[in-house]
């Protein structure tokens, strides 16, 4: 049986960073404020790229979908700053909603036994539903940025 409240939190937030970015140029997906390096398009990018790797890996078991040199462009160890060529703000976009129907079947095809089992870090009792929602939750504090960056260009 699908775990309700997750179905609820994936499509509530992944839904909330969509909105967010409906309206978005290509030129305000780039804006970087002075001091600055991480914009609109990195933080969407980023929330795929994250919630990829806590979520779905873990949860199907398969390789991370999306587009090659994406990791570097978007992860946790990347230096949006050296990046030379960027997505468009469309094809993240696309691949945010790719994504979402995907977490939606991995979380309604799991198991209750399965959304317990130890993931990531079992010594500290992290578990695969643990997992889904620490993604799930960054991509939440990075729509946070993006709406501070599309306020300063407002």
């Amino acid at each position: 049986m699908a775990d309700d409240a997750l179905m609820l939190l994936a499509k509530d937030v992944r839904g909330k960073t969509l909105r967010i970015l409906d309206g978005i140029t290509e030129e305000q997906a780039v804006f970087s404020p002075p001091g600055l390096q991480n914009t609109i398009l990195w933080h969407a990018g980023h929330a795929l790229v994250v919630v990829e790797h806590l979520a779905l890996l873990p949860a199907t078991g398969q390789p991370a979908q999306y587009p090659q040199g994406w990791f570097d462009k978007f992860s946790w160890k990347s230096e949006p700053a050296k990046v030379k060529e960027w997505p468009k703000l469309g094809e993240v976009k696309a691949e945010l909603s790719r994504q979402l129907e995907r977490l939606l079947h991995a979380i309604e095809s799991a198991t209750e036994g399965q959304l317990k089992a130890p993931c990531g870090d079992p010594a500290r009792g992290r578990h695969l539903r643990w997992s889904i929602i620490h993604g799930l939750h960054d991509e939440a504090n990075h729509q946070g940025e993006m709406w501070l960056l599309k306020k300063l260009q407002r």
